[in-house]
Protein backbone atom coordinates (compact mmCIF):
# COMPACT_ATOMS: atom_id res chain seq x y z
CA UNK A 1 0.00 0.00 0.00
CA UNK A 2 1.26 3.44 -0.90
CA UNK A 3 -0.52 5.21 1.97
CA UNK A 4 0.62 4.60 5.54
CA UNK A 5 -0.58 5.48 9.03
CA UNK A 6 0.12 9.12 9.92
CA UNK A 7 0.12 10.37 6.31
CA UNK A 8 -1.85 13.47 5.37
CA UNK A 9 -4.38 12.70 2.63
CA UNK A 10 -7.01 14.52 0.56
CA UNK A 11 -10.50 13.13 -0.17
CA UNK A 12 -11.33 12.81 -3.88
CA UNK A 13 -14.99 11.76 -3.67
CA UNK A 14 -17.96 11.76 -1.31
CA UNK A 15 -19.45 14.38 0.98
CA UNK A 16 -16.00 15.45 2.27
CA UNK A 17 -14.50 16.07 -1.19
CA UNK A 18 -11.34 18.29 -1.19
CA UNK A 19 -10.99 18.08 2.62
CA UNK A 20 -7.76 16.85 4.19
CA UNK A 21 -7.02 14.72 7.23
CA UNK A 22 -4.54 12.38 8.89
CA UNK A 23 -4.73 8.60 8.44
CA UNK A 24 -5.61 6.87 11.73
CA UNK A 25 -5.95 3.20 10.68
CA UNK A 26 -5.30 1.09 7.60
CA UNK A 27 -7.00 -2.15 6.59
CA UNK A 28 -4.75 -3.58 3.81
CA UNK A 29 -6.84 -6.67 3.03
CA UNK A 30 -10.01 -4.60 2.61
CA UNK A 31 -8.12 -1.73 0.85
CA UNK A 32 -9.66 0.80 3.28
CA UNK A 33 -8.39 3.66 5.46
CA UNK A 34 -9.84 5.62 8.39
CA UNK A 35 -9.18 9.37 8.26
CA UNK A 36 -9.35 11.71 11.25
CA UNK A 37 -12.37 14.04 11.06
CA UNK A 38 -13.63 12.82 7.67
CA UNK A 39 -16.51 10.51 6.65
CA UNK A 40 -18.09 10.89 10.10
CA UNK A 41 -20.95 8.59 11.07
CA UNK A 42 -23.37 8.84 14.01
CA UNK A 43 -24.02 5.91 16.34
CA UNK A 44 -27.02 6.11 18.65
CA UNK A 45 -26.25 4.65 22.09
CA UNK A 46 -28.99 3.46 24.43
CA UNK A 47 -28.89 4.44 28.10
CA UNK A 48 -27.14 1.81 30.21
CA UNK A 49 -28.68 2.78 33.56
CA UNK A 50 -32.21 3.83 34.40
CA UNK A 51 -31.65 7.57 34.93
CA UNK A 52 -29.03 7.96 32.23
CA UNK A 53 -29.74 9.61 28.87
CA UNK A 54 -29.05 8.08 25.50
CA UNK A 55 -26.43 9.77 23.35
CA UNK A 56 -25.18 10.19 19.81
CA UNK A 57 -21.52 9.33 19.19
CA UNK A 58 -19.68 10.51 16.08
CA UNK A 59 -16.88 8.35 14.70
CA UNK A 60 -14.91 8.27 11.43
CA UNK A 61 -15.89 5.41 9.13
CA UNK A 62 -13.53 3.71 6.70
CA UNK A 63 -13.08 4.90 3.11
CA UNK A 64 -11.81 3.00 0.09
CA UNK A 65 -8.14 3.77 -0.54
CA UNK A 66 -8.87 4.71 -4.16
CA UNK A 67 -10.92 7.69 -2.92
CA UNK A 68 -7.98 9.41 -1.19
CA UNK A 69 -4.73 10.93 -2.46
CA UNK A 70 -1.52 11.50 -0.54
CA UNK A 71 -0.37 15.08 0.15
CA UNK A 72 3.38 15.62 -0.19
CA UNK A 73 4.99 17.07 2.93
CA UNK A 74 7.54 19.06 0.90
CA UNK A 75 5.45 20.69 -1.86
CA UNK A 76 2.05 20.49 -0.07
CA UNK A 77 0.26 19.22 -3.19
CA UNK A 78 -1.81 16.09 -3.66
CA UNK A 79 0.34 13.67 -5.59
CA UNK A 80 0.78 10.16 -6.86
CA UNK A 81 3.34 7.99 -5.09
CA UNK A 82 6.37 6.40 -6.70
CA UNK A 83 9.14 4.24 -5.30
CA UNK A 84 12.91 4.61 -5.48
CA UNK A 85 15.64 2.25 -4.29
CA UNK A 86 18.52 4.03 -2.56
CA UNK A 87 22.18 3.03 -2.63
CA UNK A 88 21.86 1.17 0.67
CA UNK A 89 19.09 -0.97 -0.94
CA UNK A 90 16.33 0.76 1.03
CA UNK A 91 13.01 1.33 -0.78
CA UNK A 92 11.50 4.80 -0.20
CA UNK A 93 8.36 6.57 -1.41
CA UNK A 94 8.79 9.61 -3.62
CA UNK A 95 6.46 12.43 -4.74
CA UNK A 96 5.75 12.27 -8.48
CA UNK A 97 5.43 16.08 -8.71
CA UNK A 98 8.55 17.33 -6.91
CA UNK A 99 10.63 14.13 -6.76
CA UNK A 100 11.38 14.42 -3.01
CA UNK A 101 11.16 11.48 -0.59
CA UNK A 102 8.06 11.30 1.55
Amino acid sequence: MKIKKGDKVKMLTGKDVKKTGKVLKIFPKKQKVVIEGLNLRIKHMRPKKEREKGQKIQFPASVNISNVMLICSKCSKSTRVGYKILENKKKVRICKKCGETI
